[in-house]
């Protein structure tokens, strides 16, 4: 190491002190803050490059100046700089905290935060060093945060659906106004609370299951439930909810969406009336059609009785006319009672290619009057069924005529049986080459007093509605499969398990 003499060294010493006053201006000119250094007089004893670059000022037209040449006097009366400089200087405490809207002339308008530190020589404050910093762009940055988040506040507020944060535990932290109106609950009862206490007794746990979902991050799916009201109501609400994430994936929040349904199930029920209404019209312009036919034929009848009571040939006639009537009525009045309370039926056990058999044999002159070719493809094999025999024959009967009806000028009906494979299940399969259902029919065709055909050509809609019905009594269903113009197939599956 190069050892200095004291004479050197003492020369190295001056140098510094010499340079000293420029290297304190180089680093004072190199922060990227503006500085200001006040004497005891409150003038400007020195100010740093950036504070003359930012106001478009030269050192010439500081230095010396006092604070209320440097800053227009409405800055200092809503700043109170000078009084805070005062009162650094003389108790020489700094002041830490103060923001400065500053305009220079001819330049556009800064944000300052700026804090002042006394400056001390010998334990005496000899000055005030005002420290500027420009957050110009943090506040402009601030201010557009705080507009979007307004702006979502009020989307929030404004709109129709109930929405609530929550801690991830569930707790409420938001209410928006929608959820206030049809809860008639206030945001400041609810905050803190959890959402799952608000739902109806029956619906809480499933609220708690759905946000724990949530919570692990499980894809969510409305869910309806019911939300209690101040007024001791329960209306119906579909909610979603959906997480919010940190920085770090981690769920710090979670949101419910909630849609109030109680216009829309008034909507639903008045619709539901209004079909209820078309239904009971079509009912009743079906029945009115189907029994006055046997009812007419019955009163002719029984004039013609009235009439000439000596006539004993014309008497059995009409009184047979009349049974006839009567026995027609009473069979529709039948069908509309096994559809309104079917009973249990007398079950045994029966072979369904008999019953199928039989059915054909019956209906196969209705067939050959609508110009309909029968054809049965029926498997020996079957093991029996427990079933009510009358009731499924009527069953088939149902499908049988409907296959008819779907052939206006003839066609081709097969009738099947068949097992299915690897199961004890029995298939009877009504095929036909008829006008076929179209798509949007397809869920419809089972529904009561569901006919695309006019009023009185072709029963109510009841048909297969009772059909459907029976086949469901036996434990079985139906499936159906149709092209229109090609004809439709009506499957109907029963279990060949016998009761044990």
């Amino acid at each position: 190491m190069t050892q200095l003499s004291p004479g050197e060294a003492g020369s190295e010493v001056s140098e510094l002190e010499a340079q000293y006053p420029n290297l304190a201006l180089a680093l004072l000119d190199s922060i990227p803050s503006s500085v200001l250094i006040l004497d005891r007089g409150l003038r400007v004893a020195l100010a740093n490059r950036n504070f003359l670059d930012k106001g478009r000022r030269t050192a010439e037209s500081i230095v010396g100046r006092r604070l209320d040449e440097v800053f227009p006097m409405a800055i200092l009366n809503v700043t109170q700089l000078d009084q805070r400089a005062r009162a650094v200087l003389q108790f020489g405490r700094p002041y830490d905290g103060g923001k400065m809207t500053y305009r220079a002339p001819g330049v556009p308008q800064r944000v300052y935060y700026y804090n002042l530190t006394p400056l001390r020589q010998d334990n005496l404050v000899t000055g005030v060093l005002v420290l500027m910093h420009d957050v110009t762009e943090q506040e402009r940055l601030a201010e557009d945060v705080r507009r979007v988040e307004r702006h979502l506040a009020s989307v929030v507020e404004s709109a129709n659906d109930l929405v609530a944060s929550m801690e991830p535990d569930g707790r409420i932290m938001t209410w928006n106004q929608a959820a206030e109106r049809v809860s008639g609950v206030h945001v400041a009862e609810v905050t803190g609370a959890y959402l799952a206490d608000m739902c109806a007794a029956e619906d809480r746990e499933a609220m708690r299951s759905l946000l724990n979902a949530v919570r692990r991050g499980e894809p969510s799916k409305v869910r309806e439930m019911g939300l209690c009201t101040s007024d001791g109501r329960t209306i119906p609400v579909a909610w979603a909810c959906s997480p919010m994430w940190d920085d770090h994936g981690r769920v710090s929040a979670l949101v419910a969406v909630g849609r109030d349904l109680t216009e829309r199930r008034l909507l639903e029920a008045q619709l539901f009336q209004s079909a209820k209404m078309a239904s009971l019209g079509a009912m009743a312009g079906g029945i009115a059609h189907q029994l006055r036919n046997p009812l007419g034929a019955a009163s002719a009848a029984a004039q013609l009785l009235l009439r000439d009571q000596r006539n004993s040939e014309l008497g059995q006639q009409c009184a047979q006319k009349i049974y006839e009537g009567i026995k027609r009525a009473s069979a529709i009045i039948e069908s509309l009672l096994r559809f309104a309370r079917p009973d249990g039926g007398r079950f045994g056990t029966v072979m369904v290619n008999e019953i199928v058999s039989d059915m054909v044999a019956m209906m196969r002159h209705q067939a050959n009057l609508n110009q309909v070719q029968v054809t049965t493809e029926l498997v020996s094999d079957l093991p029996p069924i427990f079933a009510d025999p009358s009731a499924l024959q009527q069953a088939f009967t149902n499908l049988f005529l409907n296959a008819c009806q779907a052939m206006p000028v003839g066609g081709q009906l097969v009738v099947r049986t068949r097992r299915l494979p690897d199961s004890r299940q029995i298939a009877v399969e009504f095929q036909d080459t008829g006008c076929g259902i179209p798509a949007e029919n397809l869920t419809k065709v089972f529904d009561p007093f569901f006919t695309t055909r006019p009023v009185g050509q072709g029963g109510v809609g009841l048909g297969l509605t009772i059909a459907y019905g029976i086949v469901q009594q036996h434990g079985g269903s139906i499936q159906v499969q149709s092209t229109v113009g090609l004809g439709s197939t009506f499957t109907v599956l029963l279990d060949a398990k016998l009761p044990t």
